[in-house]
C-alpha cells in the first residue's frame, strides 16, 4: 500500500494496518467507504480527544482510505470553526512538520448544526452523510460525545433517520452508562430496542491503555505466573487510580456523579476482571468478555463496612489551587457530601480467589499521579532472615511511565548479610526507546472500524457491575454518609490504611520505585 506520509511507521503499525485493511475489505475485494459522525462535535471531549485521535490514525495511515468525518452539534459553527478549535490539541510537531497532511485531514471534515431532539435536523444530517457516500459499500460510525441525558433521544433519531443503507451502522457510547442498576437497565433496554448488541460499543478508554491490555499477555503468556496466580500465594491485589489535582472548576459535573461512579464502578472494576478472570478459550472478544462476566457474577455486593470515603480539604502549606478544598470550588453545592476519594475492598467467591481482598482505590488531590495494579504475595514461610523479608510484589504501572516490575528481596552489597528491597524492572521508555505508544482512544476507535468488541463493555457485564455497586451507592445517599477529610496532596484518609491493614495488605513505606533515567 502506498502512503503519502514521511513519518516512519513502526513494524507494529505496519502489521496493524495490514490486519485492519484485511478486516475492512468486502468479500469482492472492493474498498468500502466510511463516515465517522461525531455527535457533540463542539464539546470538550470531541476537540480534546476524538478529533485528535482521528488525526493520529490518519497521520499513521491507519484510517481507512475512503473515510469522511461529520461533526454535529447545536452550536452554529462551520468546518473551519471546528478546525480552529481542534488545532490547539494536535501535536505541535505534526502541525509544523506536516502542514499539507493536516490540511488534507481537515478537508475530510464537514459540520452540521442541529438540535439533538430535532428529527428534521437529523434528516439534514442524513442528507449530508449520503452525499459523501460514493463507494458501493458505505458504513457509518456514530460517536456520542454527549451528556447521557440525551442518549435516548439521539439514538432514536439516528434509528429513524440516519441508518446506513449500503453497509453497517455502529454506535459508540461514552460512560456513564446510567447512575445505578435501574437507570442503566432502562438505557440498555432502549438501545437494544433500536440496535443489535454487536452494533453497540460502550467505550471505557482505560481498556485501551497499553499496560491494561498487557495484563492478559503477562498472565497467560508466561509459565512463571500461572501456578502462583491464586489465593494460596497472593495475599491481596491493589488497583489504584490517583490524581494530584482537584476538580479545578468542574465540581458541578463531578458532584452529580462522585468518584465511585466516575472511576471505580467502570475503570477499576474492568481492570479487576482482567486480573482475576480464568484463561479464555481464545482471544476473541466474546470469549474474553464471557470470562469477565464470570468474575463479576462471583463478586459480592460491596458493603459499607468495606469502603472508606474521603473528601479533600485545602492545604495551606501548598501553593495555588492546593490551598482550596473541594467545598471551596464555587461550582460545588454548599455542604456537599460527595466523595472525592474511595477505597473499597471487593471479594470474589470462587475457588481461585476466595478470601483474597481486591482493593479498588481512586481519588483526587492526592500526593501523586499514578494508575497501577499491585499484586502482593504472601509472606515467606519459615523466614530465616530475622524478619527482614518484606512481601514480594508484581506491579503493572499503567501511567505515568508504563512499566512492569517485581519487587523482591536482595542481599545488600558488602560484607554484612542484610537484605534490602529492590526490583526487576521493565520500564517501557527504557526497553522500547523509539516506539510510539498509541493513545487509548486510537486503539479503541480502530477497533470499532474493525468490528472488534474485545475492549468494549457488554450489556451483561454492565448489569453485574451495577449490581455490585448500586446497593452501596443508594445506602450512601440515603444515610448521607459523611466522608472522612484528607488534605490536598496527602495519601488520602488515614482510615483507608486502617482498612487495608485490617484485611491483610501490608504497606511498609520503606521503598519507592524510581523511574529509570534514560
Amino acid at each position: 500500500m502506498e502512503t503519502n506520509c514521511d513519518i516512519p511507521a513502526s513494524p507494529q503499525c505496519i502489521a496493524l494496518l495490514r490486519e485492519t485493511l484485511e478486516l475492512l475489505e468486502t468479500k469482492d475485494h472492493s474498498e468500502p467507504g466510511f463516515t465517522f459522525i461525531i455527535l457533540g462535535a463542539s464539546g470538550d471531549l470531541a476537540k480534546k480527544k476524538i478529533y485528535p485521535t482521528l488525526w493520529a490514525l490518519y497521520r499513521d495511515n491507519l484510517l481507512p482510505k475512503h473515510t469522511s468525518i461529520v461533526g454535529f452539534a447545536r452550536s452554529n459553527l462551520t468546518a473551519a470553526d471546528i478546525r480552529s478549535r481542534v488545532t490547539p490539541y494536535l501535536p505541535r510537531n505534526d502541525i509544523n512538520n506536516h502542514p499539507e497532511k493536516v490540511d488534507a485531514f481537515f478537508s475530510l471534515n464537514q459540520y452540521v448544526s442541529g438540535a439533538y431532539d430535532g428529527l428534521e435536523d437529523f434528516a439534514k444530517l442524513n442528507s449530508v452523510i449520503s452525499s459523501l457516500e460514493t463507494m458501493p459499500s458505505a458504513n457509518r460510525l456514530y460517536y456520542l460525545a454527549l451528556p447521557p441525558t440525551v442518549f435516548a433521544t439521539v439514538t432514536s433519531n439516528i434509528k429513524e433517520q440516519c441508518m446506513a443503507l449500503r453497509g453497517w451502522t455502529r454506535i459508540i457510547i461514552e460512560k456513564p452508562f446510567g447512575r445505578d442498576s435501574e437507570s442503566s437497565a432502562l438505557l440498555s433496554a432502549h438501545l437494544s430496542s433500536l440496535f443489535k448488541e454487536e452494533q453497540i460499543y460502550r467505550i471505557d478508554h482505560y481498556l485501551g491503555k497499553e499496560m491494561v491490555q498487557n495484563l492478559m499477555a503477562l498472565r497467560f503468556g508466561n509459565r512463571i505466573f500461572g501456578p502462583i496466580w491464586n489465593r494460596e500465594n497472593i495475599a491481596s491485589v491493589m488497583i489504584s487510580f490517583k490524581e494530584p489535582f482537584g476538580t479545578q472548576g468542574r465540581g458541578g459535573y463531578f458532584d452529580s456523579f462522585g468518584i465511585i461512579r466516575d472511576v471505580m464502578q467502570n475503570h477499576l472494576l474492568q481492570i479487576l476482571c482482567l486480573v482475576a478472570m480464568e484463561k479464555p478459550v481464545t482471544t476473541s472478544g466474546e470469549d474474553i468478555r464471557d470470562e469477565k462476566v464470570k468474575v463479576l457474577r462471583c463478586m459480592e455486593e460491596v458493603k459499607l463496612d468495606n469502603i472508606v470515603l474521603g473528601q479533600y480539604t485545602g492545604n495551606p502549606e501548598l501553593e495555588g489551587e492546593a490551598k482550596e478544598g473541594y467545598l471551596d470550588d464555587p461550582t460545588v453545592p454548599k455542604g456537599s457530601l460527595t466523595a472525592t476519594y474511595a477505597l473499597a475492598a471487593c471479594f470474589i467467591k470462587n475457588e481461585r480467589w476466595d478470601g483474597v481482598p481486591f482493593f479498588l482505590r481512586c481519588g483526587k488531590a492526592l500526593n501523586e499521579r499514578k494508575a497501577e495494579v499491585r499484586i502482593q504475595f504472601r509472606d515467606v514461610a519459615g523466614d530465616i532472615f530475622n524478619e527482614q523479608c518484606k512481601r514480594n510484589e508484581l506491579v503493572i504501572r499503567v501511567q505515568p511511565g508504563e512499566a512492569v516490575y517485581v519487587k523482591l528481596m536482595n542481599k545488600t552489597p558488602g560484607m554484612a548479610f542484610n537484605l534490602e528491597e529492590t526490583e526487576l524492572d521493565l520500564t517501557y521508555n527504557s526497553r522500547y526507546k523509539d516506539l510510539h505508544m498509541p493513545d487509548a482512544y486510537e486503539r479503541l476507535i480502530l477497533d470499532v472500524f474493525c468490528g472488534s468488541q474485545i475492549n468494549f463493555v457488554r450489556s451483561d457485564e454492565l448489569v453485574e457491575a451495577w449490581r455490585i455497586f448500586t446497593p452501596l451507592l443508594h445506602k450512601i445517599e440515603k444515610e448521607k454518609v459523611k466522608p472522612s477529610l484528607y488534605k490536598y496532596g496527602s495519601r488520602g484518609p488515614a482510615e483507608a490504611d486502617e482498612l487495608t491493614q485490617r484485611l491483610g495488605f501490608k504497606f511498609y513505606g520503606t521503598y519507592k520505585w524510581v523511574k529509570p533515567q534514560l
